[in-house]
This record gives C-alpha cells, sequence and structure tokens, in this order.
C-alpha cells in the first residue's frame, strides 16, 4: 500500500480513533470494539506499555481489513520500529523534523502536529502529509479549523482535541480531512465497567457522524 493509498483510506473514513490505554490489554479490547463498530482506522498512542508489540499483534489481527498507525511518535527510532511493526502512517504532536525526514525515506504518511498557522505552514513545507492542528479545541475548535483553512486550503489538516459526537460535523464541515478523536470515543471506563457494547454502539454512532451528506 502505497501513500496515496492511505491518505486516500484515512480520507474516506474521515475519523482516527486514538487508542491511548494504561495497558495492552485494554488497547487490545478497544480495537475490537472499535472495529466491531465499523471503525477501519486506529491509532495507537507510544504511550500504551509495550506499544511497538501492539502495534505489531493488531496489524496482525486486523491489517487486512483496518488500517493501523502509531501516534505519539517523537523520534526516528520509535518511528523505524513502528513501521517495522506494521504501522501504515505515524502521527506526532509536535513537528521533529529528523522524525518527519525518517518518515519521507521509509515513504510513510507522517502527520506532524501543529497549532498556530505559522506552525502549519511550517509543517506542511517540512514535509508532512497531513498536519495534525493540536490541541485544536484550545484555540477554538471548529471555528479556529475554519478560520485556518480560510487561507490555507491546500494544507490538509487533521485536527485533534475537543472532537465529541456532537461536533465532529462541525469540523469536517470546517474542511477537516479526518478529525483525531480520543477519550469521547475510546472511552476506557466502558470497558473496565464490562459496557463493551456501549463502545461498539459509539463506534457506530461516530462512523454514522463522519459520513458525507449524500451517503447517509
Amino acid at each position: 500500500m502505497n501513500k496515496g493509498d492511505v491518505l486516500a483510506w484515512i480520507r474516506r473514513t474521515r475519523l482516527v480513533p486514538i487508542v491511548r490505554t494504561s495497558s495492552a490489554e485494554l488497547a487490545f479490547q478497544a480495537v475490537e470494539a472499535l472495529i466491531e463498530g465499523g471503525l477501519d482506522v486506529l491509532e495507537i498512542t507510544m504511550t500504551v506499555p509495550g506499544a511497538v508489540e501492539v502495534v505489531r499483534e493488531i496489524t496482525a489481527r486486523h491489517g487486512d481489513r483496518a488500517l493501523v498507525g502509531a501516534g505519539t511518535v517523537l523520534d526516528p527510532a520509535t518511528a523505524e520500529a513502528c513501521v517495522e511493526a506494521g504501522a501504515r502512517f505515524i502521527v506526532s504532536p509536535a513537528l521533529d523534523e529528523p522524525t518527519l525526514r525518517a518518515c519521507l525515506a521509509m515513504n510513510v504518511v507522517h502527520a506532524p502536529g501543529a497549532l498556530t498557522p505559522t506552525e502549519i505552514v511550517a509543517a506542511h513545507r517540512a514535509g508532512g502529509d497531513v498536519i495534525k492542528v493540536f490541541p485544536c479545541d484550545a484555540l477554538g475548535g471548529a471555528a479556529y479549523l475554519r478560520a485556518v483553512k480560510a487561507p490555507l486550503p491546500h494544507i490538509p489538516l487533521m485536527p485533534t482535541g475537543g472532537a465529541t459526537l456532537d461536533n465532529v460535523g462541525a469540523f469536517l464541515a470546517a474542511g477537516a480531512e479526518a478529525v483525531g478523536v480520543g477519550t469521547s470515543l475510546v472511552d476506557l471506563k466502558l470497558l473496565r465497567e464490562g459496557r463493551r457494547e456501549e463502545l461498539v454502539a459509539r463506534a457506530r454512532a461516530f462512523r454514522e457522524a463522519c459520513r458525507p451528506p449524500d451517503e447517509r
């Protein structure tokens, strides 16, 4: 799968669930529920214990039907380890140019983080494939994204931070390629309390909310 295929997949799903858990087992449980709920893009953060091996295992289980990526990647060595484990895209909370150069050398999609217009342009010029606007809610959420997109329509943006079931559609309408969503979707309390089906239902609801209007 080439970079164009990966980016097309992300644009098609329009949602990147962020799996950030306190154990590998919880990560596996969350992924199974998200996939059952119809979501086929997954970002496993490097804050998960044994994260690289978690990426490897999830790719082995679901790589034929889900796009597995790695998040919170802060250095080239981690990026390379994640790609070797099967990650199809790399996400960082900020622009780290050595990490970006490593992804460019591997021909792997990279989403560096940025917040201000200056940072967004710098990340794009450095070679970022899609720019993670983080933390987007700190500067106004969808309204901020719309304001940024007006002068920068050519830069693909993935807002992360503050997206909920109620406002995810507003982020997409403001011009997001896709939206990164964390705890408002991947609510680990549901798994800890044995309420797995509620997480599955939440995934289905997010999937429906992200459908283009002409497909509903």
